[in-house]
Parts: C-alpha cells; structure tokens; sequence
C-alpha cells in the first residue's frame, strides 16, 4: 500500500464515521478522574481519529491539544469539539500533524498524552523510534503516557500476519496496510530507553475480529526524569 493509499484509507467517510461512533476508551477514563484541576492538566490526544476520546477530554475541560495526521478525521473532531468549545478554539486544539514531529511544543510540556492505536501506524522503524522520542521529549517529569499498539500476534482476517523483507518490524496482514509491530517487552524497553517507565505491568488484550483477532499491548509508562531524554539506538 502506497502512502497515498493509506491516507485514502484513513480519510474515507466510513472509516471516519467508524471511528467517531467508538466510545471512550475505558482506561482513559478511569485515568481522567485522578487529575484534580482539568483545566491546568495539559492533555495531547495523539493520533485522535475521530475524536472518541478528544470529545471526553473537552466535556471534562482538560486543556487539550488533539493531533491527527488525516485532514478528515482532524475535521470529524473539531465538529465534536466545535459545540463545547466554539468552531475557532476548535480548530485551534485540533491540529493536522505527524505523531514523530512534535516541534510545535516545547520540551516538558504536556501532563498526559494519549497514544492508542496510533504507533503502529508508523511505515517504517525510524518513524517508530521518532515517534517514541518525540513522546518522551514533550511529556513532563512525572507525566503519564497511556498507549495502546497491536501485536505481531495478532490475526485480523485469521492467517498470520507477514512480516516484510528488510523492513524491521513492518508486517502486512491489517487492511489500514503495513504496520509496525512490537511485542509488549520491546514496547516497555523502548519507552525505558528513553526514560519512561512501567506504571503497571503491561496488559495483553485479544479482541475478536468478524474474521481473526487483535492482539493488544497496553502500557501506561511515566516520565522518570527533568531534561532532554537519551536518544534511541
């Protein structure tokens, strides 16, 4: 799949609706109600889709920055958003924009971010690693990263999934294209590299698919330390 075959695929009205029409994640909402004053809690939804868990954190006025790299789902959620907040803070916390390009915010600035399912999109290892350094670089001491990322175990159409020659960790087999996959000690050794570590071990989830399964890693690492993380090898 080319990039412009994914970005068509990402940008399509069903995939878009599909999106928006989820719930909450689960676990973000049991996290939200340990934060005392939304209002001074800086929030990054990264890779939002559809908005599902940007609208819960603008209904809790969490100070909320929302980035995705498609310009239909960056749209679907500032229409969320547009009613709690009016249509120009709106657009001004929805943002266009890549998960392993973070240069708009300064160093340990964000309290939380949110990163479910937006990882393994990476098309490639050095996205990947970008994308982890970017996470640590923006999150404060202390700060949580609440991620979710799908495994090489898992199979959505029932077969196997193909890891691709000469491309660490890319495999084919999900109908979004090429993703990259980790299995749950790479991701937590990743995130250590860098200076975030496991709050609780990471979780292991399988979900039925109407042809296979997703196998799901589930992590939530905070920020060990003040200062520019150490760079990935």
């Amino acid at each position: 799949m080319t990039s412009n075959e994914r970005d068509a695929f990402w940008s399509h009205p069903d995939q878009v609706e599909k999106f928006a029409s989820r719930a909450p994640d689960l676990r973000l909402l049991r996290l939200l109600v340990t934060y005392a004053d939304p209002t001074s809690t800086r929030v990054l939804d990264l890779g939002c889709a559809g908005g599902r868990n940007a609208a819960a954190l603008a209904e809790q006025h969490f100070d909320l920055i929302a980035i995705d790299s498609s310009p239909a789902m960056v749209q679907k959620t500032r229409e969320r958003l547009a009613p709690m907040m009016g249509s120009e803070e709106a657009n001004r916390r929805v943002r266009l924009g890549r998960m392993d390009d973070l240069s708009a915010f300064r160093d340990e600035y964000f309290h939380l971010i949110v990163a479910l399912g937006v990882f393994h999109q990476a098309a490639s290892h050095q996205e990947w690693q970008n994308s982890l350094a970017e996470t640590a670089r923006v999150l404060m001491p202390q700060g949580l990263a609440l991620v979710a990322v799908f495994t090489p175990a898992s199979q959505p159409h029932g077969e196997p999934l193909r890891l691709l020659p000469d491309q660490p960790n890319m495999y084919d087999g999900f109908s979004s294209g090429p993703l990259h996959l980790v299995q749950p000690d790479e991701l937590d050794r990743a995130f250590d590299a860098l200076g975030l570590e496991r709050v609780a071990p990471t979780e292991i989830v399988e979900i039925q698919t109407e042809q296979g399964f997703r196998v799901t890693a589930n992590g939530l690492y905070s920020r060990r330390f003040a200062g520019r993380p150490p760079q990935q090898t």
